[in-house]
């Protein structure tokens, strides 16, 4: 029984891989509602925390956009923040475009949605486009990703992104998991899901369409503040599009601790965010799940054919996906590639449990629904000593 199981879960996951591939070919042609000569003034709303890699490069390539009129806005929450000086080199050397900083204190556990909030306000425009901080564009990308409201029914624009420029194996693993396995996944959640969910890398939405959320204030004690925005404009009856213009996400050196708790937060964000998708991420597991049937069946002549085509059906799949996205990063590592699965996997699984999170160095609890709390110091120290005494 448990055998055919298997066999019909990676069969599955073979099917659902190909799929992918399939949509992924399909989407990622020229679009004709992308090139709408549609450009309405945009305010750029950039939060940041601390240096990323190539910060400068990152921030300069949002003052090379081939649009007519627009500012950049960034928002830090600590004034001592060593990102600061990099922002003022940036208005040095941009001397004609609108850059300005916002210094505001965060009032939620979200404190990116709580700059947000403060950055909205002394926004000029009524177009907003929110970006995280590590995100590098080319010129054409504010063309690219605002012309979509052009469709009145159109009230939210988001975009895939790729890894680029990882510098060690743990930032190539991340990339791994950017490229050929959760971009692939978003195309196929547009194709059969509704799309009521957005990403950092991108998010284009009308000011007061904002408003009838109630801004993003009402967002600043929820962990995902892109799902909620997404969920929330599908929720008045406007459409979410994903645009096929591909952000290159900046990834440099990254320690695998800090991968694990970024890539757990990912996992426990989507479980409580998409609570009934979530179990369905295991179709996506054909290696992992070939390799546990290849142990619990003590290494069966059936199970290492079936863990051979699950290797082919990944490195093919990945390979014609990162062609087709330009994706130089992930072919780059693809050899990592039933690594990078089985770690998947396996925050996959501790992700499906526990409530602990760390975002930028500090620990939250996630309640029910997506909202999340900082840990108070009491709490950490117990969860030491805890840890503590059970290695004893």
């Amino acid at each position: 029984m448990l055998k055919m199981a298997l066999l019909l879960c990676i069969a599955a996951s073979w099917i659902y891989w190909l799929v992918a591939l399939w949509l992924v070919f399909d989407f990622f042609r020229p679009r004709r509602e992308e090139q709408h000569p549609f450009t309405p003034p945009v305010s750029i709303l950039k939060p940041v925390k601390g240096v990323d890699a190539q910060a400068y490069q990152n921030f300069a390539s949002f003052c090379q956009q081939q649009y007519p009129e627009y500012e950049l806005i960034f928002g830090v929450a600590d004034p001592d923040d060593p990102i600061l000086p990099v922002i003022e080199r940036l208005r040095r050397d941009f001397p004609k475009e609108r850059i300005r900083l916002i210094v505001a204190e965060a009032f939620g556990a979200n404190r990116k949605a709580s700059l947000l909030h403060q950055m909205e306000q002394e926004a000029r425009y009524e177009t907003l486009v929110v970006s995280d901080s590590d995100m590098r564009a080319t010129p054409e990308y504010l063309q690219r990703v605002v012309s979509p409201l052009a469709d009145e029914r159109i009230g939210l624009v988001t975009c895939p992104y790729r890894g680029v420029s990882a510098l060690n194996l743990a930032a190539g693993l991340e990339a791994l998991h950017m490229g050929v396995t959760f971009l692939p996944s978003v195309v196929v959640a547009r194709k059969f899901l509704d799309m009521r969910f957005a990403m950092g890398a991108t998010v284009v939405l009308r000011r007061q369409d904002l408003a009838r959320l109630g801004g993003f204030a009402s967002m600043a004690d929820y962990l995902a503040d892109d799902y909620q925005l997404g969920a929330r404009i599908a929720g008045l009856g406007l459409k979410v599009h994903l645009s096929s213009y591909v952000m290159a996400c900046v990834l440099g050196a990254s320690s695998f601790r800090e991968q694990w708790h970024r890539e757990v937060r990912w996992m426990r964000c989507s479980r409580v965010s998409r609570p009934r998708e979530y179990p369905g991420l295991l179709l996506s597991f054909s290696t992992p799940l070939a390799v546990v049937w290849t142990l619990a069946s003590g290494f069966e002549p059936e199970s290492w054919q079936a863990l051979l085509v699950s290797l082919v059906v990944r490195w093919t799949v990945a390979w014609l996906v990162s062609g087709r996205t330009g994706d130089r990063e992930s072919r780059r590592w693809l050899l990592w590639l039933p690594v990078r699965d089985m770690l998947t996997a396996l925050t996959w699984c501790v992700g499906g449990i526990g409530r602990r999170i760390v975002w930028r160095g500090e620990e939250f609890e996630l309640q029910p629904g997506g909202l999340m709390r900082p840990r108070s110091a009491e709490e950490r120290e117990r969860t030491w000593r805890f840890r503590i005494l059970h290695r004893s």
